[in-house]
């Protein structure tokens, strides 16, 4: 699926402004809160519905509704329509394809996506909660059902830390929920792991190509509990720490406290990485991602860079340049010379005031 235009309607910043995009390579310029990231953002949501950035504030300031339309090579018109229900504090989403509506987005009508955003460049050293969300974010393109069931894990999880903070609680109340959390993280943990498989089988090979180096590098899963027969592991610890949990009133075992590393060469990268090193395994997961969905979803997915061009050296940038030639990639930047001088093939340029 190649976008071929998109229309912003109180989208953020956005009033109403539109866009041609070429099925190749898109670069977007303008100065910082031009809107550059509000777009990215916008066809990300409309590709797949996910959001980077949270989803309050969509709807621009004084307005009760924002869309997005977007044209696609194929002839399809995909519609993406937020109201604000402000009796509810809330806002709706709506998709509308080709004149059939969806209050969620079909996984078919789905379009793989990747984003490299300045965030990503604290993946490996930040907090994990950020592996995590990307550990998930994959999984979730990849296995239709994997974020229902995430869903439903953090519904019960917040229900289980609910009654933790009840000082009258009686233990055998919880019971039900170890057993509804264990099965979930069962699920959960079954497809990280497989999606850290998925990328061990090309992170070598990926990031040699990208430095020019023979390089040992594997990811591994990281959890104190037996991945083979998670769930039954997961409901012992539950319950043999019910009084803990009390004490500090949350849950502290499960898949929302896990987290994944990278060697390098058998040793941890945040020990054993420059930052020139840990730049090019960046770069060599997001290269991974691309390959990966479009193995799993036949579709080749979009490649969106916002903002992260000028963060890389010349020879990282020219190793993205030649795996990003198969993909639609829209790349948002506040120095044009900087991007355009890595593309001798045709590319469009947007200039945002």
């Amino acid at each position: 699926m190649v976008f071929t235009d998109i229309r912003l309607q109180n989208y953020r910043s956005y009033k109403e402004s539109s866009f041609e995009l070429e099925g190749g390579v898109t670069i977007v310029v303008g100065p910082n809160g031009a809107g550059k990231s509000n777009l990215i953002e916008a066809l990300l949501l409309t590709a797949n519905n996910i959001s980077y950035r949270g989803r309050d504030n969509i709807i621009r300031h004084g307005s009760s509704w924002a869309r997005v339309d977007v044209h696609t090579k194929d002839n399809t018109t995909r519609t993406l329509k937020i109201t604000s229900d402000q009796e509810k504090d809330k806002q709706q989403t709506e998709f509308v394809i080709d004149e059939k509506s969806y209050t969620r987005l079909p996984s078919g009508q789905k379009q793989p996506a990747v984003l490299f955003e300045p965030n990503n460049l604290m993946l490996l050293h930040g907090e994990p909660q950020n592996r995590r969300e990307y550990l998930d974010n994959l999984s979730n393109q990849i296995n239709d059902t994997y974020n229902t069931a995430l869903i439903r894990y953090k519904r019960a999880l917040a229900q289980r830390n609910a009654l933790l903070k009840n000082p009258h609680l009686d233990n055998s109340q919880l019971f039900v929920w170890n057993i509804r959390l264990s099965e979930l993280a069962g699920t959960i943990v079954k497809q990280r792991m497989e999606t850290i498989g998925l990328i061990n089988a090309k992170l070598s090979q990926t990031y040699s190509k990208i430095s020019g180096k023979n390089t040992e590098l594997k990811a591994a899963y990281k959890t104190s509990l037996d991945t083979r027969n998670y769930s039954a592991a997961l409901l012992k610890k539950l319950e043999a720490q019910i009084e803990l949990d009390r004490a500090r009133g949350f849950t502290g075992a499960g898949p929302h406290r896990e987290d994944f590393f990278i060697t390098l060469n058998k040793t941890p990268i945040e020990l054993a990485a420059s930052r020139g090193e840990t730049r090019t395994l960046l770069l060599a997961l997001k290269i991974i991602e691309l390959e990966i969905l479009e193995e799993k979803t036949g579709k080749k997915p979009l490649l969106l860079l916002d903002d992260v061009f000028s963060e890389l050296d010349g020879s990282r940038r020219k190793a993205l340049t030649r795996f990003l030639k198969k993909y639609q990639t829209i790349i948002t930047t506040t120095d044009a010379d900087v991007v355009l001088k890595n593309f001798s093939q045709n590319c469009q340029t947007i200039i945002l005031n």
